[in-house]
């Protein structure tokens, strides 16, 4: 599972990434959502290999990937990706454990933003100092921190775009995500309850 924020690349990394032969379904089209949120284990049963973008938005399909996992043990066969935390819904976190392998995927650090590579975390577990060979301070840091490490955002190259990308990208999370997140959590609470009585 591929997880982190909207808007970090996941879905393009997926695509990039996927083989010819791996279908790939996205859950923020409403037919294949329905479809997946009305029959998940007739749905994980028809896909064969497959990629699944968006599984937030339909956690009883985690379920029916347990159940299909468990039967057929191959490693591999669903590649999910995911921007709300779904691993934090109950069930969901008890159903795929140790079924399943999570990369976080965070917006671009300075280092692939430069196109170097990363030497601070081996340097560091090496027991030595990292050398600061470019110090960035003042307006020039301001600029840096302010240009962002996600692709869409630092695709502008003017300040205002940058500020109107942060604006609606933070406005959009707190109008949709938070909501649909509360839904979700409110939705598995509704069937834990369900089950106990």
């Amino acid at each position: 599972m591929i997880t982190g924020p909207r808007q970090s690349g996941k879905t393009t990394l997926i695509r990039d990434l996927l083989p010819a032969r791996r279908r790939y379904v996205t859950l923020d089209d409403d037919t294949v959502l329905a479809a997946a949120r009305a029959d998940a284990l007739g749905f994980i049963r028809g896909l064969g290999d497959a990629a699944i973008d968006e599984v937030q938005r339909a956690p009883e399909l985690l379920r029916a990937i347990k159940r299909s996992v468990d039967a057929d043990r191959r490693p591999g066969r669903f590649l999910l990706s995911g921007s709300a935390d779904v691993l934090a819904l109950p069930t969901v976190s008890e159903s795929l454990a140790g079924r399943m392998e999570i990369v976080a995927l965070f917006p671009l650090s300075q280092s692939e933003v430069s196109g170097r590579r990363p030497t601070f975390l081996r340097k560091v577990f090496a027991g030595g100092l990292p050398v600061v060979s470019q110090l960035v301070v003042g307006d020039d840091l301001v600029r840096l921190v302010l240009a962002g490490g996600y692709p869409d955002m630092r695709r502008r190259t003017d300040p205002a775009r940058r500020r109107a990308w942060a604006r609606d990208y933070l406005h959009a999370l707190l109008q949709r995500d938070v909501q649909d997140i509360d839904l979700l959590v409110a939705e598995e609470r509704f069937q834990i309850w369900i089950h106990r009585h």
